[in-house]
């Protein structure tokens, strides 16, 4: 391996006190809901919220007095930019950061406000990695990449040394991946303490970057996704290096599992996620067979989640228990029909969100009109006897499915 727990170690010793020892525990409000016991790393109370800043700090130390004069360059999606902007200016270092053009504003924002000079360029991570080599060789600064890079991963290998010291006896070890830093680390760390750990990594279907290079696929990696944190199209050499012929099992969660699992992580661990800290649940939620009575371990990597985005999310969350759901209703075309469809449904205890009136559909009468009427509810089962009420009073109703 291109690491050793020695190497890991001694990373966890230089990195004592300039970043946050964050917290391992037994997550009991998840356990209660899984058939496994939870234990959460909680990456996202971590200095920039992401478990970014130790394979930065790691990487920064290893430069020579030239090189952090000169200044350093990187290319990311908001998390290692803001790692490694954030110590950058604690160890007095210019930074200039390359983002895509997909890059969620308030990363963006939060990495111009650490100190480091933002650059937006390229529609994906490779054209910016591109453009961030190209700004290395013109202005003479050093290239520090998120994840293909023996210093970096050395300095996320921490993450699982601390929960392996803490929780020697885990059985599995969860591990979002991306471009393969953070597991390839977790890999060497974990297996150094408890040779016996199965290690599992968990990608978006969008980006099945791990799966394409263990099993020599080609599977397209493209698109938008909600875990743009590991929205990453080709694993690093060098972690790929580590990871061949040592992970346990890779497997490949969906969008809507990565939803599922940030409202669970905010509404039942009462903790924000961003869709890559979310992934190691996702898988749980997923393939719960798997994980069983098993004492897992998940690294929730980072919380820096758009607000809009997490908003958005919280509320699919509810249309998706049917505690919001569209009524389509159709009524007679007169005075007074609002105001009784909409008694009726406060009178059964449902709170009226949204209304949307219409009456030139040609599949109606001409003397009809229909609502749509969205309303807050307890669960499907309220929403469904709310519908019956509705139809006992004399309208014809259904419920709008939302998928």
């Amino acid at each position: 391996m291109t690491i050793n727990i020695l190497e890991i170690e001694s990373a966890a010793h230089d990195l004592n006190g300039n970043i946050l020892q964050t917290p391992f525990s037994l997550s009991h409000s998840l356990t209660e809901k899984l058939n496994c016991e939870i234990f959460v790393k909680y990456e996202n109370r971590q200095y920039t919220s992401s478990f970014k800043v130790r394979g930065a700090y790691t990487k920064l130390t290893t430069l020579s007095d030239e090189q952090k004069s000169n200044g350093v360059v990187a290319m990311s999606a908001g998390n290692h930019a803001q790692g490694l902007a954030y110590n950058s200016k604690q160890l007095g270092i210019p930074a200039t950061i390359v983002m895509p053009d997909s890059t969620p504003f308030n990363k963006i924002r939060s990495t111009q406000e650490l100190g480091a000079d933002v650059v937006i360029k390229g529609s994906n991570l490779l054209e910016s990695e591109i453009y961030a080599e190209e700004l290395s060789v013109s202005r003479g600064l050093t290239f520090v990449h998120p994840f293909n890079d023996k210093h970096v991963i050395r300095g996320q290998a921490t993450v699982a040394f601390e929960m392996l010291s803490a929780v020697p006896d885990l059985n599995t070890l969860i591990v979002p991946v991306g471009g393969g830093g953070l597991i390839a680390g977790s890999l060497v760390a974990a297996k150094s303490i408890n040779p016996s750990i199965k290690i599992i990594g968990v990608e978006v279907e969008r980006y099945p970057s791990l799966t394409n290079a263990i099993n020599g696929q080609s599977k397209s990696c493209e698109g938008s996704t909600l875990a743009e944190g590991i929205a990453v199209a080709e694993i690093g050499d060098i972690p790929l290096s580590i990871i061949k012929g040592n992970i346990d099992d890779v497997l490949v969660v969906s969008e809507s599992s990565i939803e599922r699992a940030i409202a669970m992580l905010a509404l039942v661990d009462k903790t924000i996620s961003e869709g890559a800290g979310a992934a190691g649940l996702a898988a749980v939620l997923e393939y719960p067979d798997k994980f069983k009575s098993e004492k897992v371990g998940l690294i929730l990597c980072g919380g820096n989640i758009d607000s809009r985005m997490l908003s958005s999310v919280l509320m699919r969350d509810m249309v998706r228990k049917g505690q919001v759901v569209t009524l389509s209703i159709t009524i007679p075309d007169k005075p007074g029909q609002l105001q009784a469809v909409s008694g009726i449904c406060a009178n059964a205890g449902a709170n009226v969100l949204a209304v949307e009136h219409g009456r030139f559909a040609l599949d109606l009468a001409a003397s009809s009109a229909r609502l749509d009427i969205t309303i807050e509810t307890r669960d499907h089962d309220h929403a469904t006897e709310i519908i019956q009420i509705i139809r006992s009073a004399g309208y014809l109703a259904t419920i709008l499915e939302s998928d």
